[in-house]
């Protein structure tokens, strides 16, 4: 018979299942240092290290309506760089995260400037950027997790930022199961007619 947590674990997963989320991924070597460190907290978990934009939904309108309206939006929006603060847990869903210490304005600006239209939704939390390190616990398990991340953070010696350039577009198509849709790329000029100059 499946623990409560288990079964926990389970509710979280399908409550997502079938809507988008907006990320933008870290590289390497951050990205495989908060991937074992998942996976060490949450076995069952398939991470792909990100920070996200906009928080799992269902979309108001069609795919190619939301697609669309991110390639519009972000236009004209530059990269910008995301530097990593300390372990954390959210009192109410009891998520173990890595706050963000620099970075936090950007990600709101373009939270708030993403979320309406086919992409709009009302948030069961308010956004608050962060980093997730292990999701749909239980609240009795969230302190000891928390206390071997912050260890194995303090132990890290790589890098701790990166920076926003490139966004993806993806949909959760099966229990930690996320795929990507569409990637855009920031702050890329789109090349213009040269005319020529007379001599």
């Amino acid at each position: 018979m499946a623990s409560f947590c288990e079964e926990k674990r389970l509710r979280g997963e399908l409550l997502t299942l079938g809507q988008f989320a907006l990320v933008s991924y870290i590289p390497d070597p951050l990205a495989r240092f908060l991937d074992d460190l998942r996976i060490e907290l949450t076995p069952d978990c398939k991470p792909h290290a990100h920070v996200t934009i906009l928080p799992p939904r269902p979309l108001a309108g069609d795919l190619k309506e939301a697609v669309g309206q991110i390639t519009r939006d972000t236009k004209g929006m530059s990269p910008f760089r995301v530097r990593l603060g300390t372990i954390e847990v959210f009192d109410k869903s009891h998520v173990v995260y890595l706050g963000i210490a620099e970075g936090v304005t950007e990600l709101r600006e373009f939270y708030n400037a993403l979320n309406r239209g086919a992409l709009g939704y009302k948030e069961p939390f308010t956004y608050h950027p962060h980093i997730t390190i292990a999701q749909n616990i239980c609240a009795e398990e969230a302190a000891p997790l928390a206390a071997v991340a912050s260890e194995r953070w303090e132990k890290y010696r790589g890098p701790r930022d990166f920076t926003v350039s490139s966004l993806s577009f993806v949909q959760h198509v099966a229990p930690s199961i996320w795929t990507d849709v569409a990637a855009v790329s920031l702050g890329v000029e789109v090349p213009g007619v040269e005319v020529p100059v007379a001599p």
